[in-house]
């Protein structure tokens, strides 16, 4: 194995369920709770349903259930599913440190092993938090956008050592799953440029596939190439162009309190959309009362590089014609929290997507980066919006930290009411009141079958 591969396989094996503070276990559980609403709230969207469509056709000896449903499919097929559901609405929880993505997109591959090996919840929680550690301190030290790559480059290691620790793989075969993981997937930028498509949303899922698919294959005996990231022709030869130094991952009580465990750095979302938009959403809220939307002579944004160049700069962005590319938008977002009030999964059904009216409000707006709030990402969100009425009178807003940032974190009681809103039209009350039983007291639990049991929709 090369340095990075023997660090990750090592570290993968040897963490254990009592290396985890209680902040981390709690920070798992509200997590998988966050995740597992998103995908209820996603399931009904024609992404997922394709998915499940292709999965409904496959049958394993190893057999993984799909969210939703008493469907059992193979554990990959199960992984893209349920990772589809997962993503769908654009809402689920993200990490940037400059790098970064939605690293709740690799529990399903860990939920799909999970599953049928009858793993129990403290082996779960253990997978999650190890899962988060690969990806972030992964995007910690490369921002894999920059150089043109998906999310989906870091996501597939985290992704294949959580499943790798659920199937109690060693070092040598965790160190393949992590070759095999990494060898045939290299997601391209395009995902995420001009017109959105559906596979924005599907692309992470692809990954925990094949996440979930070479730790099958190591199981089995397969090797992968040694040198998948320090080799010629490996990772950083080939995708980041430059040698990269990864700071060993610090296990037992070489831990210090400057350096927490990454589940803890993440972000939740309040809306259904682009982690970039939430500042600008909730400052939109803030200043709807203020002035009415006919008499806004203008509408100005200040905020950071990132969010200025990958929410607005692209045309389709100032005339989104799908859903995928609406929840990208910073300046349709903002007209449409003007206009409608909070953005929600109804936000985007095509007639508004369409709407002429929330075209007229964008009509009026401008949107720069800010040269301090650049220098001050990723540590904070800034953004500021200034409105101006007919009669020249300006209202402004700002944050830094948006409601859902560990510095303005959601409470419990937040969380559960965003899972409920999204489960509400899937749910029954007492499903809900289960499913949220069961994943509290998942530290607890001797299996995920009572998880799985309470999110079947009744059709």
């Amino acid at each position: 194995m090369d340095r990075t591969t023997d660090m990750l396989s090592s570290y993968a094996c040897g963490l254990t369920y009592e290396e985890l503070e209680p902040a981390v276990v709690e920070q798992v559980k509200r997590t998988l709770l966050d995740t597992l609403g998103c995908a209820i709230g996603g399931y009904d969207s024609e992404p997922a349903a394709i998915a499940r469509s292709l999965a409904d056709g496959v049958q394993s000896g190893m057999a993984s259930r799909v969210l939703g449903t008493s469907l059992h499919t193979t554990p990959d097929l199960a992984a893209f599913a349920n990772g589809v559901a997962v993503r769908y609405l654009d809402c689920n929880d993200s990490y940037f440190s400059p790098g970064g993505g939605h690293p709740s997109d690799m529990i399903p591959a860990v939920l799909a092993v999970a599953d049928p090996l009858k793993a129990d919840g403290p082996t779960v929680i253990t997978a999650v938090a190890l899962a988060y550690e690969v990806f972030c301190r992964l995007s910690d030290e490369v921002v894999a956008s920059d150089l043109g790559w998906d999310q989906g480059i870091f996501s597939v290691i985290g992704a294949v050592c959580g499943a790798a620790k659920v199937m109690g793989l060693d070092r040598e075969q965790t160190g393949n799953a992590i070759s095999l993981a990494i060898s045939p997937h290299l997601p391209l930028g395009v995902t995420r440029t001009g017109e959105l498509s559906m596979w924005k949303g599907c692309a992470a899922a692809s990954a925990s596939r094949s996440a979930v698919f070479a730790a099958q294959l190591a199981a089995k005996g397969m090797s992968g190439p040694g040198e998948p990231f320090e080799g010629r022709r490996g990772l950083w030869e080939q995708a980041v162009g430059r040698a990269v130094s990864i700071p060993n991952f610090p296990l037992g009580d070489l831990r210090s309190q400057d350096d927490p465990f990454r589940i803890t750095q993440t972000i939740f979302k309040a809306y259904p959309s682009q982690i970039h938009t939430q500042a600008p959403i909730g400052l939109a809220l803030q200043l709807r009362d203020k002035v009415s939307v006919d008499s806004i002579r203008s509408i100005h944004i200040d905020t950071y590089k990132v969010a200025a160049s990958t929410a607005s700069s692209e045309p389709e962005k100032w005339d989104p014609k799908t859903r995928e590319t609406a929840d990208h938008s910073i300046p349709w977002l903002v007209a449409s929290a003007l206009l409608d009030g909070p953005v929600t999964p109804t936000s985007f059904a095509d007639e508004r997507i369409a709407s002429e009216a929330i075209r007229n409000v964008m009509s009026r707006m401008t949107l720069v980066e800010d040269a301090d709030f650049t220098a001050r990402y990723p540590g904070e969100y800034n953004c500021r919006i200034t409105l101006t009425g007919s009669d020249c009178e300006r209202h402004t807003a700002h944050t830094a930290w948006p409601k859902g940032h560990r510095r303005n974190p959601m409470s419990d009681a937040e969380v559960e009411a965003k899972f409920r809103n999204f489960a509400g039209a899937a749910l029954s009350g007492g499903q809900s009141d289960r499913a949220l039983e069961a994943i509290w007291s998942l530290d607890k639990l001797p299996n995920l079958e009572s998880v799985f049991d309470a999110f079947i929709i009744q059709q």
